[in-house]
């Protein structure tokens, strides 16, 4: 079977894009905000106006396009679905690839800090020796991974997409990986499934392949879990108040991912017609899960919160974003049609209108080669 072809890709959002852009925030129609200073109950609407009126009069998308097409960008046709990926080589004696991921509400351009020291070691008062050669891809139906033009795209899905790139169209007999947020489940099952394809793989949320699950067959033996979390006897006596902060932050910063799970194209409908709501909706996160102080611009300047809004909406991917999410779930009887329908009522979940899945044949599924 033939690879796909790499199609070198450079970004240039059309004039008219950008103009009509303009347009919608001039005309934008703020929600009344009570009570909200201390963003309680999300985005300040004082602030959104702020960030609105820069993003409209100051922020210069063009310099930020330059700056994205220093990197080496490509496009390749994945059975239909475009995907777009940076290919940027290391400088230096014996590369190692890395295959990089961002997650949700992030873009590629999150990754901008770290490519340089990545690739060119020696620039950043490193040693040459320790280069890497990293690919990063845009998530299918994120930024210019679109259109999307299927469903069920999801970790696993995405995990073999990438196996097969780093490998057979990239030409890497064996590759290092890292994510966090959906690239922490990507390099989770590119770890179990692809393993003899790996040099190794880093981290930095350890989480579950069974995440979306009720039931976790795949908690490491000896370990309490309960509700997805460790229970509070395995925490540590310098850990204390972990499980409490743990349980506030997904009481409190999860609804979200219950809206994206069941009904993303309900809120694709606000977030492709509105530029403000979109910068709203993907921005606010990083106030509440970046050491932030509630202080966004202490991480990131408005120019970065700007861009990557504009890759969203420019990209009408906002809700495409949020089907990665539904398709953990919503490709299970498709995508692994093995899958049992019924049964197993003590240790299986009820899909909402799709299908009862057993946890464990589930992880099972996912794991084997």
């Amino acid at each position: 079977m033939s690879s796909p072809a790499l199609i070198p890709f450079e970004i240039a959002l059309p004039q008219a894009t950008l103009d009509d852009l303009a347009a919608r925030l001039a005309r934008t129609r703020f929600a009344p905000d009570l009570a909200n200073d201390d963003w309680e109950y999300g985005f300040n609407g004082g602030y959104l106006r702020e960030l609105t009126d820069y993003w409209a009069r100051d922020f210069d998308w063009r310099a930020t396009e330059r700056a994205m097409n220093e990197w080496s960008h490509y496009r390749l046709d994945w059975h239909g679905q475009p995907i777009h990926l940076v290919h940027q080589r290391g400088k230096g004696p014996a590369p190692m690839p890395l295959l990089l991921h961002h997650g949700w509400p992030w873009t590629f351009w999150d990754l901008k800090r770290v490519m340089g020291p990545l690739t060119d070691p020696a620039a950043h008062g490193g040693d040459p020796r320790d280069a890497f050669d990293v690919v990063l891809l845009s998530l299918p139906g994120y930024g210019f991974s679109s259109p999307l033009t299927r469903t069920g795209w999801n970790f696993h899905t995405t995990a073999d997409l990438e196996a097969e790139l780093m490998t057979r169209v990239l030409g890497y007999e064996r590759f290092a990986t890292a994510g966090g947020d959906w690239g922490a489940l990507i390099v989770g099952q590119l770890g179990h499934k692809h393993a003899d394809k790996l040099i190794g793989l880093y981290c930095h949320l350890p989480i579950q392949l069974s995440h979306y699950l009720a039931e976790h067959p795949d908690v490491p033996p000896g370990i309490a879990y309960r509700d997805g979390l460790p229970e509070p006897s395995e925490y540590g006596p310098d850990e204390d108040g972990w499980v409490a902060r743990n349980e506030a932050f997904f009481a409190k910063e999860s609804g979200y991912g219950y809206l994206q799970l069941s009904k993303p194209q309900t809120l694709a409908a606000g977030l492709n017609d509105s530029p403000a709501g979109q910068l709203a909706w993907i921005i606010e996160k990083r106030r509440s899960w970046a050491d932030t102080h509630g202080d966004i611009e202490s991480v990131w300047d408005r120019d970065h919160l700007c861009a990557t809004a504009t890759v969203y909406w420019a990209t009408e991917t906002g809700g495409t974003s949020a089907l990665l999410q539904g398709g953990a779930l919503e490709s299970l009887a498709t995508v692994l049609p093995a899958l049992p329908h019924g049964g197993g009522a003590d240790r299986a979940r009820r899909l909402p209108g799709r299908c009862t899945v057993d946890a464990e044949t589930l992880v099972g599924a996912l794991l084997q080669p």
